[in-house]
């Protein structure tokens, strides 16, 4: 299916604007609609992260909206997750414009962007998360569903193993965007699960490589099993051999396309 992408302007804070790439079918729809959350360790990257996903979702009439989001020093946990609440809430307000409906909005994060979608998905009513204003709208930012391509989904415990380990690249970038550790504790996906915490449980698809060394290995595995015992439904995916981020890493790679197929089919299935 064809497409169209271009560049818009989603909130501004005082006089910089923050901007998301807007991936467009061609066509009547209604579309499905995924807010997509790049990552980088919560403190690089932007909204061409992952191109190759967007743009394989968008010729499969699927519209997507890649956001950047304030990162340090300009702001860090929880702020940076008002900007994701706040970008599903206009995609939701404005979808109507793209061809797709508001309960046809759903998220997608890759690696610490995975972190934020799951986070935003379990608490999208927050009241830090949802602090940011948006003029004219009702919509709020609940999902219709959930994918975590090799999410940050236990930050806490890949800070402690980092930390051990002597990555300092990690243990960086992890105290750059998070004030304490008893933070990396509080905003956890897997840790909120355990604790038996009241939170919003859309339909989950997460993935995740066997030779991914930027997270424990059983770091999914663990996500979904808090999910499930949670009474969530999860769909969990392991890849051998693959690395943290193959598919953008090696887009046209058999288990790049297997992965990409797994996850246009679970959008279109939890989208109607």
């Amino acid at each position: 299916m064809d497409f169209r992408a271009d560049d818009v302007e989603y909130q501004r804070h005082g006089d910089q604007p923050l901007l998301a790439r807007l991936y467009q079918p061609i066509g009547p729809g209604p579309f499905p609609a995924v807010l997509e959350v790049h990552g980088g360790a919560w403190t690089g990257g932007d909204r061409f992260n992952n191109v190759s996903i967007a743009e394989a979702l968008a010729a499969d009439g699927i519209v997507v909206l890649s956001i950047d989001f304030r990162m340090p020093p300009q702001a860090r946990y929880p702020d940076t997750v008002a900007d994701v609440n706040l970008g599903i809430r206009w995609l939701k307000t404005n979808s109507e414009k793209f061809n797709s409906r508001a309960d046809l909005v759903g998220g997608l994060g890759t690696s610490s962007g995975g972190h934020l979608l799951l986070l935003s998905a379990l608490r999208p009513n927050d009241p830090r998360y949802s602090k940011l204003p948006l003029p004219g709208s009702t919509s709020d930012a609940s999902l219709r569903f959930a994918i975590g391509c090799w999410p940050v989904a236990d930050p806490l415990q890949r800070y402690q193993v980092k930390k051990a380990a002597g990555q300092e690249r990690f243990v960086i970038a992890h105290d750059k965007f998070w004030p304490s550790e008893a933070d990396m504790e509080e905003g956890n996906p897997t840790l909120i699960l355990t604790r038996g915490e009241s939170v919003a449980k859309p339909p989950v698809l997460i993935m995740q490589g066997t030779a991914d060394d930027n997270l424990t290995p059983d770091m999914a595995d663990n996500f979904a099993a808090a999910y499930t015992k949670a009474g969530g439904t999860i769909t969990k995916e392991i890849f051998p051999g693959q690395p943290h981020a193959f598919i953008p890493g090696s887009p046209t790679a058999p288990d790049s396309l297997r992965a990409l197929e797994m996850i246009k089919a679970f959008v279109h299935r939890h989208a109607g």
